[in-house]
């Protein structure tokens, strides 16, 4: 079953410290470490588990082996993300890595993704743009609660959840270019 839980302020606090052992751990093997997804944007209603983004210039065996180290444990079907309908370019675009968290840790969802390609901007944008735009955000919210209600299971959940979440999207990219944004820096 699926549960979306209304925010929880303590939810940036836990990723800094994940991502401080991630820091430590990885060196200059991560680029960047990011908080995404709804846990990373304030008020919006999530489930309890922290999306973290950590951006690589390849992947590589000493960066697999770096994460199993931390114990970090690979998942090999997950080797790509959703691809927006109106994406175009390669499919390594949407390539990424996914890990589980190491037994004992809360749950997160680690995400590795190849510095600038499209996967990669996409949550960094995402994200700002729903903290930029809490009504939107507020509605994301009702949509999972009624999406977790009414699809417990969590492959069609994500189906369903997925062309929304381009949706928004869209707007995101308006919005990004109207105002030129750029990545920040990163979270960790």
């Amino acid at each position: 079953m699926i549960e979306i839980v209304a925010y929880k302020n303590s939810w940036p606090l836990e990723f800094r410290e994940l991502a401080f052992a991630l820091r430590q751990g990885l060196g200059p093997l991560a680029l960047r470490i990011d908080h995404i997804g709804s846990t990373a944007v304030p008020g919006l209603a999530a489930k309890d588990v922290i999306d973290i983004q950590i951006s690589v210039e390849a992947f590589s065996p000493e960066l697999r082996s770096a994460l199993s180290t931390l114990g970090y444990s690979h998942l090999e079907d997950f080797r790509s993300d959703h691809r927006p309908a109106h994406a175009g370019g390669a499919d390594s675009q949407w390539q990424k890595w996914f890990f589980n968290p190491p037994s004992g840790q809360r749950r997160t969802n680690t995400h590795v993704r190849i510095q600038g390609r499209a996967n990669q901007r996409y949550a960094l944008l995402f994200r700002d743009y729903l903290r930029a735009h809490p009504a939107t955000a507020e509605s994301y919210g009702e949509l999972k609660r009624r999406l977790a209600q009414s699809l417990p299971e969590l492959r069609m959940y994500a189906e369903v959840k997925d062309p929304a979440v381009d949706l928004i999207y869209l707007a995101a990219e308006e919005w990004a270019g109207l105002i030129n944004w750029k990545p920040g820096q990163s979270d960790a």
